[in-house]
């Protein structure tokens, strides 16, 4: 066999790929689209895979690491909020301006604001015209066919001021968004008291029982949640003193306090207080899955994550301007909260990350997951790792007694060895400072102004960002990325169609099927594997729109029943709300993994795949336009949502996928013949994505960091234009048949299938936040994503008759 055709093999079947591996990817939940980066800087307050279009790169990079660690209505969601409506909300001046930003979003969404109520003819006439606004049809579709698909998707999406990029699944975002935010404004229900109302009853006693209920109801603690985050009235004059009181309440911040007793501080005592409120610094635990043994929740251990998304931006000069904008940032934090000698308290800080960076291992050097993983007792573990109480940080974060014969697994021996030292040899109030500024500065968000906008002046600086997103937005996604399950059942009452919900399960049978036709063509993949891979596809669970218990009162306001929400005092309400997931989650130690709950929340535009779980989920937010509509044709749905489908089935059998086997256990279930095979099929593929370079920031890909993502693309593409052509040959009906062809389009169906494929990677990014998110991102960008997927794609090149040699045709695939 030829090497072009071995290049152009490996990259059709979707048993391929190298991701790179970016910390311990215990329950990964490999996504379809980068998450957004302003929940970068929530991802203290943020345990889940959070996917939400890009705010800041920045945040991006950090919740992405963290998760990996661990582990529509019709289609369309509408996006309406009379201006009289926010007026009387907001006030006159500030429900104008987010009156004339709705009217903005309806503008860019026209069409898919149209498309629930429109008739059959008259959603597949939108669509069409949508599609061919966006084509530059004087491009040659085998020259470039992200420039023939996306040429004049630019000219109608301007990316906006409080965004460093837009894209197609940002207008999605942006839609649903606004449908969340219209949900939460939503008067929050009267819970009448059960007691009879006669003149007897004690009105009081009324009004107490009423106002219990209602903080009992998870849909109004969501809207109260959001109520107070919008209160910034209340915010400005409370000022800074809800943080002071918790600092002092934490021992006190050295910075603000002269006579701070360096003797009464306990670093593990302050560590493990912060991870009760999701703050990860330090020392990263969490309780998940055993990667051995995934049906068993176990207490696990990893180095730590650091305030900027890689160790690399405090070690290497070429990021220097990046450190001393985070350095700024950290300065005008410290003098707004009343800190002297600002300057010198921050050099301190960031020497002392520094140091913490060159302690922790780069990615690279952590792929073999077998290496890192070491499970032992507490007991052997206090005895390798003496500089560390483990009993004790444990029993305050759990708060429980904790037995030395636990079971606990270490990801991070060598790191927390060498962190032991580096606090001996670190002055105690310097340890202090960072771990406190790291704490103050995801609570940015619960502050005034001030805050924000020295925020925004950082992001500016590094992200090119004009200016910070409006208040809504960033409350809505606090409250969405917190509560999803409350909002989710808000969305999917109102907006969620369940006809997407059965469409997509017979999509994702029919690329099994796929999977398993392609499977069976392989001759490089010996039989025994070949029988456990079908074992594996055939096993995989699948999650659609939303869980069902969303739509319970009862069960909805049972998971939510311990978490208290004051309609006013949002900082408060954000503490609450990180103690509230810090104990859900810590409760998990020694139960049963429960395999049918989601590791994501509905209203998000994203899909996923669980390797613990062997678990494929797509959201209610997803399942809407240009993913998939009902009235649209066939070939549309399979080349959106379809071959998102396939892409996630294919992160099943990539190269950490494949370590995984049906029931989420690490497990090498390959044999040595194909694993070698596998291993000689992957070097072209990296060979070619190395050569794409972004013109703009003369950056070239990283066909290696990307690797894993880019076979994903290939495999779902295979699968979903096998699945389609199928579908195609059983259909004699010629209406059927004829319904298949968009209106305004001289285009057959399997190029339709193409083009939507296409334009889902349409998107425009600032050049600064581009530099940025090349450093940590692990999808090609969307150019690449198209150019560098058909161009492998063989059936692609005959659709569109592109000769042989032509850029989107190449004689080595």
């Amino acid at each position: 066999m030829t090497h072009h055709s071995l290049c152009k093999r490996q990259f059709m079947i979707v048993i391929s790929a190298m991701l790179i591996f970016k910390l311990v990817l215990i329950v990964r939940a490999d996504h379809y689209y980068d998450n957004n980066l302003e929940e970068w800087d929530m991802k203290d307050d943020v345990r889940e895979c959070i996917p939400t279009s890009m705010y800041g790169l920045l945040e991006h990079a950090e919740i992405e690491r963290r998760t990996l660690i661990k582990g529509s209505q019709t289609s369309f969601i509408p996006s309406y909020c009379q201006r009289k409506v926010a007026e009387r909300k907001y006030g006159r001046k500030h429900g104008r301006e987010r009156f004339k930003r709705t009217m903005k979003v309806n503008e860019n969404i026209f069409h898919l604001e149209t498309l629930h109520s429109l008739p059959f003819d008259e959603v597949r006439l939108a669509q069409a015209k949508l599609m061919k606004r966006y084509m530059n049809t004087s491009v040659d579709p085998c020259e470039d066919f992200y420039s023939y698909a996306c040429g004049n998707w630019a000219k109608y999406n301007e990316i906006p001021k409080d965004k460093v990029a837009t894209d197609t699944f940002e207008i999605l975002r942006e839609s649903l968004d606004e449908a969340l935010k219209n949900l939460l404004l939503d008067d929050v229900k009267e819970v009448k008291s059960h007691r009879k109302n006669n003149r007897k009853a004690n009105r009081q006693h009324q009004r107490r029982e009423a106002h219990r209920q209602r903080r009992r109801n998870a849909e109004n603690k969501a809207k109260n949640l959001y109520s107070s985050c919008m209160n910034y009235e209340v915010i400005e004059k409370r000022g800074i003193e809800p943080l002071l009181d918790l600092l002092e309440k934490f021992g006190g911040w050295p910075l603000l306090d002269d006579s701070w007793d360096e003797k009464s501080f306990d670093w593990l005592e302050l560590t493990a207080t912060l991870r009760q409120y999701n703050n990860d610094i330090l020392i990263v635990e969490w309780v998940g899955a055993d990667i051995q043994n995934s049906n068993h929740n176990i207490i696990q251990f990893d180095q730590t994550t650091l305030g900027l998304p890689t160790r690399e931006y405090f070690l290497k000069e070429v990021n220097r301007k990046y450190l001393d904008s985070y350095r700024n940032f950290m300065i005008k934090v410290i003098t707004l909260v009343g800190g002297e000698d600002a300057e010198d308290r921050a050099d301190e800080i960031i020497e002392f990350e520094t140091n913490l960076a060159k302690i922790t291992s780069a990615q690279e050097d952590r792929t073999n997951i077998s290496i890192l993983y070491q499970k032992t007792t507490l007991n052997d573990l206090q005895e390798e790792i003496s500089g560390v109480d483990w009993i004790r940080y444990l029993s305050i974060v759990q708060e429980r007694i904790v037995i030395p014969e636990e079971k606990v697994i270490m990801f991070a021996k060598t790191y927390m060895q060498n962190l032991v030292k580096l606090i001996d040899e670190t002055e105690p109030s310097t340890v202090a400072n960072y771990l406190l500024w790291r704490f103050v500065r995801h609570r940015i968000n619960n502050l005034d102004n001030r805050f924000l906008e020295a925020k925004q002046t950082f992001y500016l600086e590094c992200f090119g960002r004009e200016k910070s997103p409006p208040r809504w937005k960033t409350c809505v996604n606090q409250v969405n990325s917190n509560m999803g399950m409350a909002t989710g059942s808000l969305f999917v009452r109102k907006y969620f169609d369940e006809n997407s919900k059965f469409d997509t399960i017979e999509m994702v049978h029919e690329l099994q099927q796929s999977f398993r036709e392609i499977l069976s063509e392989t001759d490089w993949i010996d039989e025994s594997t070949k029988r456990l891979a079908e074992k594996k596809v055939n096993a995989m669970s699948l999650k659609i729109g939303y869980p069902d218990f969303i739509l319970s009162h009862q069960k909805l306001d049972e998971k939510y029943s311990e978490l208290h929400i004051h309609p006013e005092k949002y900082f408060e309400n954000t503490l609450n709300v990180l103690r509230f997931l810090s104990r859900e989650e810590q409760k998990k130690v020694g139960q049963p993994v429960n395999k049918t709950l989601w590791q994501t929340y509905p209203a998000i535009v994203n899909a996923f795949y669980s390797r613990s779980k062997n678990q494929i989920m797509f959201p209610a937010g997803i399942l809407q336009p240009p993913f998939y509509h009902r009235h649209f044709p066939k070939c549309l749905n399979y080349g959106g949502i379809g071959v998102v489908i396939g892409h996630e089935l294919t992160h099943g059998f990539d190269d950490k996928g494949r370590l995984f086997d049906k029931d989420g256990n690490l497990n090498k279930w390959w044999s040595d013949h194909s694993i070698k095979h596998f291993h000689e099929r992957t070097k072209c593929l990296v060979q070619q994505y190395n050569k794409y370079t972004l013109a703009d920031i003369g950056q070239a890909i990283d066909g290696e960091t990307t690797q894993g993502e880019n076979i994903a693309d290939g495999g779902g593409i295979n699968q979903a234009y096998r699945a389609y052509k199928r579908w195609l040959n059983t259909r004699d009906n010629m209406k059927t048949i004829d319904n298949e062809i968009l209106p305004e389009l001289n285009l057959t169906m399997t190029q339709l299938f193409f083009l939507n494929f296409g334009q889902v990677w349409c998107g425009e990014i600032r050049r600064e936040a581009n530099k940025n998110k090349m450093k940590t991102a692990v999808h090609s960008p969307g150019r690449f994503r198209v150019i560098g997927t058909l161009s492998n794609f063989g059936e692609f090149s005959k659709e569109f008759n592109c000769p042989l040699g032509s850029p989107m045709n190449p004689k080595t695939k």
